[in-house]
């Protein structure tokens, strides 16, 4: 949404993060300082007004397609995967909750010890009430990546945009960190991620945010503050939207 300064607002939002962004400059498994940053800008964007649910990945623990490639099966992998990304939520939801901002982990795989079951109108009311809403478990059926699960998400809880923290400022024609020519794009549609193939999410993502005309924010979340100066429009970031 834009408003009559041309500063982007939001009343309610999703933001997905990989398992991977997690891991700080840890080979694998959770950094508690890069969770602690995150945790920061979320709760200052949460204490801000705008309702923000998340998405979370866990390919910092387990990762089902890699497992497939070696000969596991792969369903079983998927929800192999399914349950690191509820390690990964509780975890964003500790690290949250130091922040005082109240939260709620909710998980499409029923395990009442540790989560609330996924039902949408009650997500929409503890949004409603000013809690973080923290989805795990993907969409809770294997085949599906988290990036499909953020968008399926972003559409039920009605979310102005979603937006998708990553290792680089946006969106690269190729891998910044491998190909120095690489050159960001500061705005794409849905069919230009499409047809050139740029990896941003997959296309059953792409393809649902097309649909609903859901606006996809990309940036950098490993950079303090990034979620908010995204929000405002401010720094560097990729959108993605009907027509680039």
């Amino acid at each position: 949404m834009t408003g009559p300064s041309s500063t982007p607002t939001y009343r309610r939002v999703l933001l997905k993060l990989s398992g991977e962004a997690l891991m700080g400059d840890s080979p694998t498994g959770i950094d508690p300082a890069t969770i602690d940053m995150m945790a920061t800008d979320i709760a200052a964007v949460a204490q801000s007004g705008t309702q923000v649910c998340l998405v979370v990945g866990g390919g910092n623990i387990f990762r089902g397609l890699a497992a497939a490639a070696k000969g596991m099966d792969r369903a079983q992998g998927d929800y192999a995967g399914m349950l690191a990304t509820v390690i990964n939520a509780l975890m964003v939801q500790n690290a949250l909750e130091r922040h005082d901002v109240e939260t709620r982990v909710m998980s499409a795989i029923h395990m009442s010890s540790v989560a609330e079951p996924y039902i949408r109108r009650r997500a929409v009311r503890h949004m409603d009430k000013g809690r973080v809403v923290i989805f795990a478990a993907g969409t809770g059926n294997p085949f599906f990546t988290t990036d499909t699960a953020a968008a399926l998400r972003a559409n039920e809880m009605d979310c102005d945009a979603l937006f998708k923290g990553t290792q680089v400022d946006g969106v690269y024609s190729a891998d910044p960190k491998r190909d120095p020519s690489a050159v960001r794009y500061d705005q794409l549609s849905y069919m230009d991620v499409l047809s050139k193939d740029l990896n941003v999410m997959d296309a059953a993502a792409i393809s649902l945010a097309r649909e609903n005309k859901l606006p996809i924010i990309v940036f950098n979340i490993h950079a303090p503050g990034s979620f908010g100066a995204a929000l405002r429009g401010e720094g560097l970031f990729t959108r993605i939207v009907e027509k680039g």
